[in-house]
Protein backbone atom coordinates (compact mmCIF):
# COMPACT_ATOMS: atom_id res chain seq x y z
CA UNK A 1 0.00 0.00 0.00
CA UNK A 2 2.84 2.07 0.02
CA UNK A 3 1.64 3.58 -3.85
CA UNK A 4 -1.54 4.78 -2.49
CA UNK A 5 0.83 6.30 0.24
CA UNK A 6 2.77 8.10 -2.19
CA UNK A 7 0.17 9.10 -4.43
CA UNK A 8 -1.75 11.10 -2.12
CA UNK A 9 1.28 12.69 -0.67
CA UNK A 10 1.29 13.65 -4.54
CA UNK A 11 -2.20 14.61 -5.13
CA UNK A 12 -2.31 16.31 -1.80
CA UNK A 13 0.57 18.44 -2.83
CA UNK A 14 -1.33 18.89 -6.64
CA UNK A 15 -4.66 19.85 -4.62
CA UNK A 16 -2.48 22.41 -2.07
CA UNK A 17 -0.86 23.93 -4.92
CA UNK A 18 -4.24 24.50 -6.46
CA UNK A 19 -5.49 26.18 -3.35
CA UNK A 20 -3.00 28.34 -2.95
CA UNK A 21 -3.44 29.71 -6.87
CA UNK A 22 -7.18 30.31 -5.70
CA UNK A 23 -6.14 31.92 -2.60
CA UNK A 24 -2.99 33.89 -3.85
CA UNK A 25 -4.90 34.84 -6.99
CA UNK A 26 -8.11 36.06 -4.91
CA UNK A 27 -9.82 34.27 -7.90
CA UNK A 28 -13.62 33.82 -7.84
CA UNK A 29 -16.04 30.89 -7.39
CA UNK A 30 -16.40 30.23 -11.23
CA UNK A 31 -17.83 26.94 -12.75
CA UNK A 32 -14.89 27.29 -15.52
CA UNK A 33 -12.11 27.56 -12.92
CA UNK A 34 -13.95 24.67 -11.12
CA UNK A 35 -13.90 22.62 -14.33
CA UNK A 36 -10.35 23.66 -14.77
CA UNK A 37 -9.96 22.43 -11.25
CA UNK A 38 -11.60 18.94 -11.35
CA UNK A 39 -9.83 18.23 -14.62
CA UNK A 40 -6.18 19.20 -13.43
CA UNK A 41 -6.46 16.89 -10.23
CA UNK A 42 -7.85 14.10 -12.39
CA UNK A 43 -5.35 14.43 -14.76
CA UNK A 44 -2.99 13.82 -11.73
CA UNK A 45 -5.11 10.92 -10.58
CA UNK A 46 -5.84 9.37 -13.50
CA UNK A 47 -1.81 9.17 -14.27
CA UNK A 48 -1.62 7.67 -10.17
CA UNK A 49 -4.04 5.05 -11.46
CA UNK A 50 -2.51 4.69 -15.02
CA UNK A 51 1.28 4.15 -13.82
CA UNK A 52 -0.10 1.48 -11.65
CA UNK A 53 -1.93 -0.59 -14.50
CA UNK A 54 1.28 0.36 -16.85
CA UNK A 55 -1.05 2.71 -19.37
CA UNK A 56 -0.37 5.79 -18.06
CA UNK A 57 -1.15 7.71 -21.93
CA UNK A 58 -4.96 6.24 -21.36
CA UNK A 59 -5.23 7.35 -18.35
CA UNK A 60 -4.20 10.64 -18.43
CA UNK A 61 -6.83 11.09 -21.24
CA UNK A 62 -9.08 9.67 -19.09
CA UNK A 63 -8.89 10.97 -15.78
CA UNK A 64 -9.47 14.64 -17.30
CA UNK A 65 -13.12 13.76 -18.33
CA UNK A 66 -13.27 12.28 -14.96
CA UNK A 67 -12.72 15.12 -13.30
CA UNK A 68 -14.97 17.34 -15.59
CA UNK A 69 -17.76 14.82 -15.37
CA UNK A 70 -17.43 14.77 -10.87
CA UNK A 71 -17.22 18.61 -11.08
CA UNK A 72 -20.22 18.85 -13.76
CA UNK A 73 -22.43 16.73 -10.82
CA UNK A 74 -21.23 19.01 -8.52
CA UNK A 75 -22.02 22.30 -9.80
CA UNK A 76 -25.81 20.61 -10.82
CA UNK A 77 -26.43 19.48 -7.29
CA UNK A 78 -25.14 22.66 -5.78
CA UNK A 79 -27.77 24.66 -6.27
CA UNK A 80 -29.94 22.47 -3.77
CA UNK A 81 -27.04 20.85 -1.90
CA UNK A 82 -24.62 24.54 -1.88
CA UNK A 83 -21.37 22.95 -0.72
CA UNK A 84 -22.71 19.38 0.43
CA UNK A 85 -22.73 18.92 -3.37
CA UNK A 86 -18.52 18.04 -2.71
CA UNK A 87 -19.44 14.81 -1.53
CA UNK A 88 -21.66 12.85 -4.07
CA UNK A 89 -19.57 14.17 -6.99
CA UNK A 90 -16.25 13.24 -4.89
CA UNK A 91 -17.94 9.84 -4.48
CA UNK A 92 -18.77 9.33 -7.94
CA UNK A 93 -14.93 10.24 -9.19
CA UNK A 94 -13.70 7.27 -7.24
CA UNK A 95 -16.02 4.83 -8.78
CA UNK A 96 -15.44 5.84 -12.20
CA UNK A 97 -11.65 6.14 -11.54
CA UNK A 98 -12.40 2.48 -10.42
CA UNK A 99 -14.13 1.56 -13.44
CA UNK A 100 -11.35 3.61 -15.62
CA UNK A 101 -8.87 1.20 -13.37
CA UNK A 102 -10.76 -1.88 -14.35
CA UNK A 103 -10.91 -0.52 -17.97
CA UNK A 104 -7.05 -0.57 -18.50
CA UNK A 105 -6.11 -3.80 -16.44
CA UNK A 106 -9.10 -5.75 -16.94
CA UNK A 107 -7.96 -8.99 -14.54
CA UNK A 108 -11.14 -7.78 -12.20
CA UNK A 109 -14.95 -8.60 -12.95
CA UNK A 110 -17.40 -5.39 -12.74
CA UNK A 111 -18.80 -7.12 -9.28
CA UNK A 112 -15.75 -6.43 -7.21
CA UNK A 113 -14.55 -3.24 -9.46
CA UNK A 114 -17.93 -1.38 -7.97
CA UNK A 115 -17.13 -2.87 -4.64
CA UNK A 116 -13.81 -1.17 -4.87
CA UNK A 117 -15.36 1.69 -6.30
CA UNK A 118 -18.21 2.44 -3.58
CA UNK A 119 -15.48 1.33 -0.60
CA UNK A 120 -13.31 4.17 -2.39
CA UNK A 121 -16.29 6.59 -2.60
CA UNK A 122 -17.42 5.75 1.25
CA UNK A 123 -14.10 5.79 2.66
CA UNK A 124 -12.62 8.60 1.33
CA UNK A 125 -15.77 10.30 1.20
CA UNK A 126 -15.91 10.32 5.33
CA UNK A 127 -11.92 11.33 4.66
CA UNK A 128 -13.23 14.50 3.10
CA UNK A 129 -16.23 15.28 5.01
CA UNK A 130 -13.93 15.33 7.99
CA UNK A 131 -11.07 17.51 6.62
CA UNK A 132 -14.27 19.80 4.36
CA UNK A 133 -13.43 22.49 6.90
CA UNK A 134 -10.14 23.45 5.34
CA UNK A 135 -12.21 25.60 3.39
CA UNK A 136 -14.81 27.29 5.06
CA UNK A 137 -13.06 27.71 8.56
CA UNK A 138 -10.50 30.80 7.04
CA UNK A 139 -9.23 31.84 10.34
CA UNK A 140 -5.54 30.86 9.37
CA UNK A 141 -4.56 29.39 5.57
CA UNK A 142 -1.44 27.25 6.22
CA UNK A 143 0.38 25.12 3.14
CA UNK A 144 1.32 22.64 5.74
CA UNK A 145 -2.46 21.95 6.93
CA UNK A 146 -3.47 21.78 3.72
CA UNK A 147 -1.04 19.25 2.17
CA UNK A 148 -1.87 17.15 5.38
CA UNK A 149 -5.85 17.42 5.05
CA UNK A 150 -5.82 16.82 1.67
CA UNK A 151 -3.27 14.01 1.25
CA UNK A 152 -5.54 12.41 4.07
CA UNK A 153 -8.49 12.40 2.07
CA UNK A 154 -6.86 10.83 -1.11
CA UNK A 155 -5.91 7.76 1.37
CA UNK A 156 -8.55 5.60 1.92
CA UNK A 157 -9.54 5.90 -1.61
CA UNK A 158 -6.03 4.78 -3.41
CA UNK A 159 -6.39 2.12 -0.83
CA UNK A 160 -9.61 0.59 -1.52
CA UNK A 161 -8.46 1.54 -5.28
CA UNK A 162 -5.36 -0.07 -5.12
CA UNK A 163 -6.03 -3.15 -3.24
CA UNK A 164 -5.77 -6.72 -4.80
CA UNK A 165 -6.52 -9.92 -2.47
CA UNK A 166 -3.62 -12.23 -2.97
CA UNK A 167 -3.63 -14.91 -5.69
CA UNK A 168 -4.85 -18.06 -4.44
CA UNK A 169 -2.80 -21.01 -5.78
CA UNK A 170 -4.09 -23.95 -6.46
CA UNK A 171 -4.49 -26.64 -3.71
CA UNK A 172 -2.08 -29.28 -3.87
CA UNK A 173 -2.82 -33.13 -2.86
CA UNK A 174 -0.49 -35.00 -0.87
CA UNK A 175 0.07 -36.64 -4.13
CA UNK A 176 1.43 -34.52 -6.41
CA UNK A 177 3.76 -33.33 -3.55
CA UNK A 178 7.54 -34.18 -4.86
CA UNK A 179 9.01 -36.23 -1.75
CA UNK A 180 12.41 -35.73 -0.48
CA UNK A 181 14.15 -39.14 0.41
CA UNK A 182 15.09 -38.33 3.73
CA UNK A 183 17.62 -35.91 2.70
Amino acid sequence: MIYALIASLLLGAVMTLGDFIWAALHLPHRVAYGLIHGAVMCLCLGLAVGIRAERPVAAVVAGPAIGVVAAAVFYALAPALRWGAMFPAWMLLWILFALLQRRLDARESLGPTLIRGVAAALLSGAAFYSISGIWTRHAQWSIALQFAAWSFAFVPGFVALFWRRAATLPATSASSVPRSNGR
